[in-house]
């Protein structure tokens, strides 16, 4: 799966799972920027205003509904595909997740290609994309 020049960011308080979403996505072209959590992402959205942001629900200080919440209410960033991560896979968090304005809810732990499928489905592939 080509996804070339997309910018996606990943907010999650786990070192290994930025890690390995930072693998999977750079491996299909993606262009990675980690945050640890809603505040570090925050900070730096605007600096790198990704295309897609995959955002873990548990975290420290802001969890993820807030996170989320927050970015879907900026005018520039509401349009930007919000997708949560979570190891809990139970219908009020995924309705929780809708509410904050998700577009999408991922389990965790996500496999390669359930990873890039949501960054293909949410993202159109740029034709050409060499930037």
């Amino acid at each position: 799966m080509n996804l070339n020049g997309i910018k996606v960011m990943v907010i999650d308080d786990s070192n290994t799972i930025r890690r390995s979403a930072e693998i999977f996505l750079a491996q299909a072209g993606c262009h990675v920027v980690l945050a640890e959590d809603g505040f570090d992402a925050l900070a730096k959205i605007a600096d790198h205003a990704p295309d897609l942001i995959f955002v873990d629900i548990m975290m420290p200080r802001l969890d993820g509904y807030q996170t989320c919440s927050l970015i879907k209410k900026n005018a520039r960033l509401k349009s930007t595909p919000v997708i949560m991560l979570s190891s809990k896979d139970g219908l009020f968090d995924r309705a929780r997740g809708r509410l904050a304005g998700s577009d999408e809810y991922l389990t965790k732990p996500f496999t390669k290609e359930s990873l890039l499928r949501s960054v293909a489905s949410h993202v159109p592939p740029r034709a050409g994309a060499a930037n």
